[in-house]
């Protein structure tokens, strides 16, 4: 065995000699919260009030350090710190302290931690030897270490491994996004730990580790201010659901559970649009301009609605015609009215009008106007025109409307260019949003209002039936009232703060979607402008984004090197990308596996054949997942081709969906095409998606 081998062996069991008593430790405090919990249902024994209280916040407290304790097990200690002055400290997922309370594992998120991730050669700060440990449940199975500061190594001290990070990145990702919280390097640490408070601009190229800083901020936040931000919330938003389910396991895994994801599909109430649109069409539907052409169908009549208003009071016939009932509604609806919260004043408008009618009419007998107006609200025949002509309106009603041809051109007509008014021509599908209809669907729930709605009762949770009530504790009922305390309205928009991964392609009227939720929001905001989709006005765009995030101060962070992809698999995706910005700066790839992107020109009809081959191909090369990339109007197709092949290791998604993803081998199908449809920066993404392996297939 080599003399590295030994030295290896040893360090790694001296390490497991931490890690255990760690472990034993972890059980010690487990059994005590246990304990605790118990000895807390025992208090109800005194029989007092004081003592349901005491025993109602012991059992509530120590069932929540179990539950944290259970959800950090796996992997718990991951790195060390050999320091200048001062004991060896480890850093893991969650603080643990000895017997006479002093520190086994110090938490990441800590401030003692976060040399573990700024410290560089250039500035150890105060680290002599970094060290990473990797796991497998409680078992070290390998250490990496970086010498920072030579001059000050103790003699004898040992370094092994190559480097924590590039060690790390050589591994297969998993399906979903893997927690990379021991390889935050320094750049990414400090996006992580800035102010609380303003707005946090994260930018870099692909494989920087954007979506890492968005999500390692949400829990440093949520540790570093708990109050705050898990009693107002933190929402994060990422462009579409493939990517959320990617990144659906990060948070939990660094033991926050309190963040609500969404992507720009679904976060509308009642809504989940994961259709796309073509560029095109998305940048029409996505300009602020649909503002003007959604005020004119918010204020126009019913389509299939009563023309007119006939009643026979009396024996005398009162009637309203299609300009009369138009012009009530244009006096009820004023610029800036709430269509469904205006309701009333349409229903005045109407008793005014045949009121007027009647007394010029000189019906013989007529009561007074308040018994006139009652004698009408009874009859059935004014009730259903009532309904027909003023209904109570859901945004999805309305944004139907635009389907309509003739409606779609009154709509439009000197707001948008016959071009994009033919491009929206087909764009609307009844009951089919797209994610970009998603915005205006809220857009719309803006400008129609509800109805007031009755106070809504809180319901029983130990309801069984009509009489009958579950058996319950005073500390069962205490928990389910501090959960109905915080349980936040499906359409809540009070945030504490908002993360926004893959910023660049969120659309003027998408801003203005997530602006209402995050008004009293500091933000997080990342993205890339090399990759952006958008193709509509810039300066729109900018405007749109800034009335968003408002006048809080900002900080601004770039990312610099690439850690995702080997630097052959991204040299080729810099070509794509600097055809369209020649002068672009492009974040630095620092790992080289040697093996090229493999670039296959084919006939059509041997496509479906060479996709499938290469996505078995890059199954066996590869240890984690590999994605299939996709034109969108062939995702479907697509995977068709491929329904042999083993599932859980593979993924078919369009070149948007894979926006902010990331696989271990890549097959490209098609990319000519998704350069002609989507654009050189989507065809760019679709590139820089892969870690290892990457295979195009060009017909």
């Amino acid at each position: 065995m080599s003399d590295a081998a030994t030295t290896l062996q040893q360090e790694i069991a001296a390490e497991q000699r931490h890690v255990d008593r760690v472990y034993a430790r972890l059980a010690e405090l487990r059994q005590a919260a246990a304990r605790a919990e118990k000895e807390g249902y025992r208090l109800a024994r005194v029989g007092n009030f004081g003592a349901l209280v005491e025993r109602d916040a012991m059992v509530f407290h120590a069932a929540r350090r179990r539950h944290a304790l259970d959800a950090e097990h796996e992997g718990l200690v991951f790195g060390r710190l050999d320091l200048r002055e001062g004991p060896v400290l480890h850093v893991g997922r969650l603080g643990v302290r000895d017997e006479e309370a002093q520190p086994l594992v110090i938490d990441w998120r800590a401030p003692a931690a976060a040399a573990f991730y700024q410290a560089t050669a250039a500035d150890p700060r105060g680290v002599v030897r970094r060290r990473m440990i990797q796991s497998s449940g409680e078992k070290v199975t390998n250490i990496e270490d970086d010498l920072l500061d030579p001059a000050a190594a103790p003699e004898g001290m040992r370094v092994v491994g190559d480097g924590a990070l590039l060690a790390t990145l050589a591994k297969a990702t998993g399906r979903g996004m893997r927690d990379i919280v021991a390889t935050i390097q320094r750049e990414q640490d400090q996006a992580i730990r800035s102010p609380a408070s303003g707005v946090t601009i994260v930018s870099g190229g692909p494989g920087t580790g954007k979506t890492a800083v968005a999500l390692h901020r949400a829990a440093y936040l949520l540790y570093s201010d708990r109050s705050r931000f898990a009693g107002g919330g933190i929402m994060v938003v990422g462009p579409s659901g493939v990517f959320v389910e990617y990144i659906a396991a990060v948070l939990p895994s660094l033991g926050e559970e309190a963040a609500t994801l969404h992507s720009l599909g679904s976060i509308v109430e009642d809504v989940t649009a994961a259709r796309t649109d073509p560029t095109a069409v998305a940048a029409v539907k996505g300009s602020l301009r649909m503002r003007r052409v959604l005020d004119r169908a918010v204020r126009d009549a019913v389509p299939n609605g009563p023309t007119d208003l006939r009643l026979l009071y009396r024996g005398d016939l009162l009637r309203l015609g299609t300009a009369e009932l138009d012009a009530i509604r244009a006096r009820a609806l004023p610029r800036g009215a709430r269509r469904n919260e205006v309701r009333r004043a349409g229903i005045d408008g109407l008793f005014e009008a045949l009121w007027a009618q009647a007394q010029a009419h000189k019906i013989g007998g007529l009561p007074s106007q308040i018994e006139f107006e009652d004698d009408l609200a009874e009859r059935p025949d004014f009730r259903d025109f009532l309904r027909a002509w003023w209904p109570r309106l859901a945004p999805r009603h309305v944004l139907a409307w635009l389907a309509d041809p003739a409606r779609l051109r009154a709509y439009t007509s000197g707001i948008l260019s016959g071009p994009e008014i033919a491009l929206l021509a087909d764009a609307f599908v009844p009951g089919d949003p797209t994610v970009a209809d998603v915005a205006l669907l809220d857009e719309l729930d803006e400008m129609l209002g509800r109805p007031p709605q009755p106070a809504r009762k809180q319901r029983d949770p130990f309801h069984v039936v009509d009489g009958v009530r579950e058996v319950s504790t005073y500390a069962d009922r205490q928990r389910a009232a501090r959960a109905a305390a915080v349980r936040r309205p499906d359409d809540y928009r009070e945030y504490a703060h908002v993360v926004v991964d893959e910023s660049q392609d969120v659309s003027p009227m998408q801003w203005r979607m997530l602006g209402r939720r995050g008004r009293l929001a500091s933000w997080t905001v990342v993205g890339d402008p090399a990759q952006s989709a958008w193709t509509g006005d810039p300066t729109e765009l900018a405007r749109a984004r800034d009335r968003a995030l408002g006048s809080r101060r900002r900080h601004e962070f770039t990312l610099t090197t690439n850690y995702r992809n080997s630097a052959e698999i991204f040299a080729l995706a810099a070509e794509v990308i600097r055809e369209v910005s020649p002068g672009i700066t492009l974040p630095r790839a620092v790992r080289s596996t040697g093996v090229p992107p493999e670039q296959l020109t084919l006939a059509p009809a041997d496509l479906p054949d060479a996709t499938r081959k290469a996505a078995a191909r890059l199954l066996d090369e590869v240890e984690g997942t590999v994605g299939v990339i996709a034109p969108v109007p062939r995702r479907d197709e697509v995977a068709a081709w491929l329904t042999e092949l083993p599932a859980d290791r593979l993924q078919v998604v369009t070149s948007l969906q894979a926006k902010g993803m990331e696989y271990d081998g890549v097959a490209l199908v098609a990319p000519e095409e998704i350069r002609k449809e989507d654009g050189a920066r989507t065809l760019y993404v679709a590139l820089s998606r892969a870690t290892q392996r990457l295979v195009t297939l060009s017909a």
